[in-house]
């Protein structure tokens, strides 16, 4: 197990594992105690304090703001009837500087404050600020030294780059503070892009190559600080620096794609199986962490004395409200990898976004079945623990199979197969695998509860539901963890920040900006490559994360059989398909030309957003492909806000969003009152009501 997983977080809370020689790898050290900030001015001091930085990143997957502040008013997701953190959806007059509580009009305590980003991130610049400093003076060893230094200016780049995606200007601190400092400066946009840029190279700079320092697969490599600093330069030459950043564009782009190509080149190729990165997570520290498309992960274990101040509750986040609307056909609990939370509900656009026919990560990705694994009665249909409980018909706006069908609760099914019976039956025998039986509703079956996306042309998913909106959806699986050993206890997954994928779209998206659409269309190419079907795969089979169960202690008497029941290892490939004959071949989405006749969901977007010029269709497109693969994986806010195209494609594509969102005030969040509030002049004296304004974002 890498120990790196169990470096608990804070600043004055440390490891004390330390680099004892080049050769060694200090994971294998022993925890010790925490000790006083002197410990810093010591060799192993300021190295402890280099591993607890990896600690810092756990918080964006703690709690609420994971989704909050990341995944909310886009074009992807909306909220579903849970309206915890719904003002970050909806930019309502809830949302804003002082945050909302209950009080002040939230659902509940638990929404999200816009001072939650700012505080714990300068929270971990203030560590790799003392790093830094003390880092030339405290060790002596040249090797040591670099990699406590690359981790500093990485993390710090990395904090940075965060709180200036989402506020705009910010405080620029990157000296240890001394003594209590209320009086500071807000550095303009450009000025916090070069500080970030400039991190970003010297960790670059400082890195071993792919030396894995902290453990394979889990701790920050020169392709990581590559990645990231390539983001950071297309964010510096993209549209929301469009004010000020017409000299830096050319040689940023530039800068970006070598800093891609080492990425690339150094940690590839891509994973073969798309569902290796999520769905096939089998258990703690298990091989599928450490494949080298994963750039960057906050580390997590099952050693719960090391959890730290954040644990993993991302699992709480994509799923429906699956044991409501099943009439309890479909209990919660530890065996099904996921709480029914309800918050993330995705929208019409990214179902349609995706080629239902041809794209494997739809259906590696969206959950659409769910076993029944208790027995409601009265039960006059004869459903059985194991039957299907909830099916999800992800079907085309252009499809009209289930026009006249009746869904939504304990429905009958006969036309969901053709009058020739096309469709197979459930299988009762063995369970299935990724390359062997094809499995569908039977005919004439009755199940608990069910659902399609259209009918006669029209969208009709949000009216499943029984809550005032809808809470009936197919979640997404990149986060289920049948690991939990409480059905409301922390997941033991890592959570991915950064892969390859996502770097070869990086590099597209530059050499777009060029004009070098040939070379973009080669790399997205490579993406869309590994989403195709393969030959001998099948197309109805699903799973996830919480087969991870299977290995753990509970997986007893009837919570095993429980486990068996909820996870029946299909979807509805077939049903939401219904003119697609039975096949195992495989399938192709190579694009044939760019940025012009693109394929049909493509196209679809491009008239509903306006994109016309070259350049729009190719970044456009590109949006669209960042939602097939990187669907849920917390950092489309501040893509559609770096792009200039967060107001228009959440007017397109999110209703809840688009009443509020306005053009000049949401590209950026609000500053925290609570710090601007705790801000004083040089002589002591308060801000007046006029320097508070001038500190705040437009329109808040």
């Amino acid at each position: 197990m890498n120990n790196i997983k169990n470096i608990g977080i804070g600043l004055l809370l440390t490891a004390g594992i330390f680099f004892t020689s080049c050769s060694k790898d200090f994971l294998d050290e022993e925890q010790t105690n925490a000790y006083s900030t002197a410990y810093f001015d010591t060799p192993e001091g300021l190295q402890a304090l280099t591993v607890s930085l990896y600690g810092n990143i756990r918080w964006h997957f703690g709690f609420e703001w994971s989704y909050g502040n990341t995944l909310y008013g886009t074009d992807e997701f909306t909220n579903a009837n849970d309206l915890t953190n719904e003002m970050w959806n909806t930019y309502d007059n809830r949302f804003g500087p002082v945050g909302a509580s209950a009080a002040t009009g939230a659902a509940n305590g638990n929404a999200t404050n816009p001072n939650a980003l700012w505080d714990e991130m300068y929270y971990g610049i203030a560590s790799c600020n003392t790093i830094i400093a003390k880092a030339e003076k405290v060790i002596t060893d040249t090797k040591i030294r670099n990699r406590c230094l690359a981790h500093a200016y990485f993390l710090r780049g990395y904090n940075y780059y965060r709180l200036v995606a989402q506020y705009g200007g910010v405080v620029l601190q990157t000296t240890p503070i001394e003594g209590v400092v209320r009086n500071y400066e807000r550095a303009s946009e450009e000025k916090c892009w070069e500080q970030v840029i400039s991190d970003f190279r010297q960790a670059y700079s400082l890195f071993e190559g792919e030396v894995f320092t902290y453990g394979k697969g889990v701790t920050w490599t020169k392709a990581t600080a590559a990645h990231f600093l390539a983001k950071s330069l297309l964010f510096r030459a993209s549209e929301r620096n469009d004010a000020w950043n017409a000299a830096y564009k050319d040689a940023d782009l530039k800068e970006a794609i070598d800093a891609c190509s080492y990425a690339i080149t150094a940690r590839g190729p891509l994973t073969p199986n798309y569902s290796d990165l999520y769905a096939n997570w089998t258990g703690v520290d298990c091989p599928n962490e450490q494949l080298n498309e994963i750039l960057m992960a906050a580390g997590h274990n099952a050693d719960a004395a090391t959890v730290g101040r954040f644990g993993n509750r991302t699992y709480s986040y994509f799923a429906p409200q699956f044991s409501s609307f099943s009439g309890g056909w479909v209990r919660r609990g530890v065996w099904i990898g996921s709480m029914d939370f309800q918050r993330c509900r995705p929208t019409e656009y990214t179902y349609g976004v995706f080629d239902h026919v041809n794209d494997a990560r739809m259906w590696k990705t969206f959950r659409t079945v769910y076993g029944a694994n208790t027995v409601i009665a009265p039960n006059p249909s004869g459903v059985k623990v194991g039957d299907p409980g909830i099916v999800m018909i992800l079907n085309t706006k252009n499809d009209n199979t289930y026009d006249g069908a009746k869904f939504g609760a304990s429905v009958q099914a006969p036309t969901w197969t053709d009058a020739a019976g096309r469709l197979p039956e459930w299988n009762t025998g063995a369970r299935q695998t990724a390359t062997t039986g094809t499995l569908a509703v039977k005919k004439g079956q009755y199940v608990p509860n069910s659902s399609v996306l259209y009918q006669n042309g029209v969208y009709v998913a949000p009216t499943f539901k029984n809550q005032p909106i809808c809470n009936f959806f197919a979640g997404i699986n990149k986060t289920e963890c049948g690991s939990r050993t409480a059905e409301r206890g922390d997941s033991h997954r890592d959570v991915i920040m950064a892969r390859l994928a996502e770097t070869y779209l990086i590099r597209a998206e530059c050499y777009v900006r060029l004009s070098q659409y040939g070379n973009a269309m080669q790399d997205i190419n490579v993406v869309r490559a590994r989403a195709q079907w393969k030959a001998g795969e099948n197309r109805s089979y699903y799973n996830d994360g919480s087969q991870a169960f299977k290995t753990n202690p509970l997986n007893t008497g009837t919570s095993a059989t429980a486990f068996t029941a909820s996870n029946l290892d299909m979807n509805t490939y077939y049903l939401s398909n219904p003119t697609i004959p039975v096949t195992t071949a495989a399938s192709d989405l190579t694009l044939k030309s760019f940025p012009n006749n693109l394929p049909a969901e493509d196209e679809a977007v491009m008239a509903k957003v306006g994109a016309s010029t070259d350049k729009e269709r190719a970044i456009n497109f590109i949006l669209n492909e960042s939602t097939r693969e990187l669907l849920g994986e917390w950092q489309r806010w501040e893509t559609l806000s770096r792009t200039g195209m967060l107001i228009k494609r959440a007017k397109a594509f999110n209703a809840e969003a688009a009443p509020n969102i306005k053009v000049g005030k949401h590209e950026l969040r609000p500053i925290p009152q609570t710090f601007i509030d705790g801000l004083l002049n040089d002589d002591g004296s308060n801000l007046s009501a006029a320097q508070k304004a001038a500190w705040q974002n437009p329109g808040y």
